[in-house]
C-alpha cells in the first residue's frame, strides 16, 4: 500500500506529532488536527478529522476509528495512523478512495492514551491504561526491571513447593509439575519484579499500581470497585474518555466506530452486555455482514462479545466504549484485536472456554518456537540474577510487548495494511442521501408546482440501526426551500421519516427459483410543493440528515 510515512517503529507522541504535521502540510485541504484534551502530563489527545472539502466535514456520513485506548496496544495507534495516511496519500489517484472523501468524513484518534503509550514505549514497564496510580496495594510483588535488561520478562524462584518445573527437553520452558513429581527442582514463577511488605516467607502479587482501564470507565453498564476492576472511581473519570464520549457526542454524524485494540486476531461486536439474541435482528445482520469482511480482509474471525467471547457472563465486561456507542447510541461499534501470536504459532485460541495449565504450556511452547524461528531477540534465555529480597533467581522469557501484545516491528506493516483494508471496507457501509431528481411545473400567473425525489443508495438506512431507532436517535430528514415569493401548499421545512435502504429490502431468493422483492419500507420519497414566485432567481432546496448529510439543489 502507498503510505507517506514509514512504520518501522511504534510512534512515541513525539513522533504522532511529527508524523501528523508532516501530513498536514502535505494534504492541508483534506485534513484539519484539533486537541481534544489535554492529559495529566500535558499531552495533546489529537483527533484528525479527514475529507474532501473539510468546512462540510458535518454534513457528510462519518466514519470514526480510534486506538491506543489500553496503552500497550500500539499496534491500534499505529493501524489508525495508517489508515489516516493511506486515504491522504491516495485521495488523488485513487477512485475509491476519493469516492469515500468526497461522500463521506473519518474522525480518526489515533492514540487515546498518550501518557500510557509513551511510558509503555520508553521504559519496561507493562501497563493497562495509563500511568496513574490507583487504588494502591500496600504490600506485594510488582513489576521491576532487576536484571536491567530493559525489558520486564519472567522471574523463576526455586523452592520445594513449586508449581513449576523446567522442561526436561529445553530448558528455556516451565511446564508443570504432576501429582508424580515428588522429587527433583521444582519453581515458583512470578513476574520479575520486586516486594513491597516481604515477611520472608509468602510471595503474594500486589495489584497493578497503574490499573486503570479506561475501556471500563464509559457510562453504559458502568460498575463500580471490585465488581469491574479498574473501572474508575465513577464514569469519565478519566479526561481522555470524557473527552472521547464528549468528542462522539458532539459529532452526531458518526455511524459506525472501529476501535482498535490487541491482541488475539478477532472482531468483537456488541452485545457485550446481553446475548445478542435479545439484540435486533437487522443489527445482528449487520455485524455478521462485516463479520465475514473481515474474514475475507484480515483472516479474523467475528465474535459476539457476550455470547462467545467473554468466560463469565455473570460478571461480564461493564462500561466499554462499543457498548456505550451502540447501547446509547446505535452506533454501529466494533472492537478489532489485531495481531495474534498463537494463531501464527499454530495453537490460535478457543474464546469462552477455561484452559487448563497444560494446555497453557503447550500454547506457550508453539510460541516459543515461533518467536525463536522469526525474532529470536525477542526471547531471552534464563539467566542467574541477584534479587535483593528472595536471592539467587533466573529471569528469562518473552519480550512480550513485541511478541504477543503486538507483532515484531518486521511484521507490522503486514497487519497495518490488512487493517486498513478492513477499515475502508467497512466505512463504505455508510448511509447516502441523495437528490434523485427534482422539477417544475409552470401553472402560470407566477405560481409553480416544484417536486423533488430524496433517496438513499447506502447500505445502512438513514437512521442506521434499528437499535438507534428504538432510543429515538433518529430525527427524520429535513427538506427547506428558499427563494419562493410565498408558498401556496407545502411547508418552507418539511420533516419526512428517515429512509430505509437496500439492505432492509424484502427479498426472497427461494421463491420457486424466482427472486422475489417485497413491500419494504420506503428508500425514496417525493415532496412537492406550490409556491408563488416573481422573479428568475433560482429556488434553493436543502436536504439535511443528522447522520447521512446534507444535499443541496437548485431550480
Amino acid at each position: 500500500m502507498k503510505t507517506t510515512l514509514t512504520y518501522d517503529k511504534y510512534f512515541t507522541q513525539t513522533d504522532r506529532e511529527k508524523n501528523i504535521a508532516v501530513l498536514k502540510d502535505k494534504f492541508a485541504d483534506l485534513i484539519t488536527v484539533e486537541s481534544i484534551c489535554k492529559t495529566k502530563e500535558g499531552k495533546d489527545v489529537l483527533a484528525l478529522t479527514i475529507t474532501a472539502d473539510n468546512k462540510k466535514a458535518s454534513e457528510k456520513p462519518a466514519f470514526y476509528i480510534d486506538g491506543n485506548t489500553h496503552a500497550g496496544e500500539v499496534t491500534g495507534m499505529m493501524a489508525a495512523m495508517h489508515t489516516a495516511d493511506y486515504l491522504l496519500t491516495n485521495y488523488a489517484t485513487d477512485e475509491k478512495v476519493k469516492k469515500l472523501l468526497d461522500d463521506n468524513t473519518f474522525y480518526i484518534i489515533p492514540c487515546v492514551s498518550p501518557d500510557g503509550s509513551d511510558a509503555y514505549l520508553t521504559g519496561p514497564a507493562i501497563l493497562r491504561s495509563v500511568n496513574r496510580d490507583y487504588i494502591k496495594d500496600p504490600e506485594g510483588l510488582y513489576q521491576k526491571d532487576i536484571d536491567d535488561d530493559g525489558v520486564i520478562r519472567m522471574m523463576r524462584v526455586k523452592t520445594k513447593y513449586g508449581a513449576w518445573k523446567k522442561d526436561p527437553d529445553n530448558d528455556d520452558l516451565m511446564v508443570p509439575r504432576t501429582m508424580e513429581d515428588r522429587e527433583g527442582d521444582f519453581y515458583d514463577v512470578y513476574t520479575e519484579g520486586l516486594i513491597d511488605g516481604y515477611d520472608g516467607v509468602d510471595v503474594k502479587v500486589k495489584r497493578a499500581d497503574w490499573g486503570l482501564d479506561f475501556n471500563r470507565n464509559y457510562p453504559f453498564g458502568w460498575n463500580c470497585e471490585p465488581i469491574q476492576q479498574g473501572a474508575g472511581p465513577y464514569p469519565l473519570s478519566n479526561p481522555e474518555t470524557k473527552a472521547v464520549v464528549d468528542f462522539v457526542n458532539s459529532h452526531p454524524n458518526i455511524c459506525a466506530v472501529l476501535t482498535h485494540h490487541t491482541s488475539g486476531g478477532i472482531l468483537l461486536t456488541p452485545p457485550g452486555n446481553e446475548s445478542e439474541a435479545k439484540a435486533p435482528k437487522y443489527d445482528i445482520e449487520v455485524y455478521n455482514q462485516l463479520g465475514a469482511i473481515c474474514q475475507k480482509k484480515m483472516g479474523y474471525k467475528k465474535l459476539n462479545i457476550f455470547d462467545s467471547f467473554l468466560s463469565d457472563q455473570e460478571h461480564y465486561d461493564s462500561g466499554a466504549f462499543d457498548d456505550w456507542c451502540y447501547g446509547s447510541h446505535g452506533i454501529y461499534a466494533t472492537t478489532l484485536e489485531l495481531w495474534n501470536l498463537e494463531e501464527r504459532a499454530g495453537v490460535p485460541m478457543v474464546y469462552n472456554k477455561p484452559e487448563n495449565l497444560f494446555r497453557q504450556a503447550e500454547r506457550t511452547a508453539a510460541c516459543y518456537k515461533w518467536v525463536k524461528e522469526n525474532c529470536p531477540d525477542k526471547y531471552a534465555s534464563w539467566k542467574k540474577c541477584e534479587h535483593p529480597q528472595l536471592g539467587a533467581v533466573e529471569t528469562g522469557g518473552f519480550d512480550i510487548k513485541q511478541t504477543f501484545q503486538n507483532p515484531p516491528v518486521s511484521f507490522l506493516v503486514s497487519e497495518l495494511e490488512k487493517t486498513t483494508d478492513f477499515s475502508i471496507a467497512y466505512a463504505s457501509m455508510l448511509p447516502k442521501l441523495v437528490i434523485e431528481s427534482v422539477d417544475k411545473e409552470d401553472l402560470g400567473n407566477g405560481f409553480f408546482k416544484v417536486s423533488i425525489i430524496v433517496g438513499n443508495t447506502g447500505y445502512l438506512p438513514t437512521y442506521v440501526s434499528d437499535r438507534a431507532r428504538f432510543l429515538k436517535e433518529n430525527k427524520g430528514i429535513e427538506i427547506v426551500i428558499k427563494g419562493f415569493d410565498e408558498i401556496i401548499e407545502g411547508k418552507e421545512k418539511t420533516v419526512i421519516e428517515d429512509l430505509s435502504s437496500f439492505s432492509k429490502t424484502n427479498t426472497d431468493n427461494y421463491f420457486y427459483g424466482n427472486i422475489s422483492t417485497f413491500n419494504s419500507d420506503p428508500i425514496h420519497k417525493k415532496v412537492t410543493w406550490i409556491i408563488k414566485k416573481s422573479d428568475s432567481k433560482p429556488v434553493e432546496i436543502t436536504v439535511s440528515s443528522r447522520k447521512a448529510g446534507v444535499v443541496n439543489t437548485s431550480i
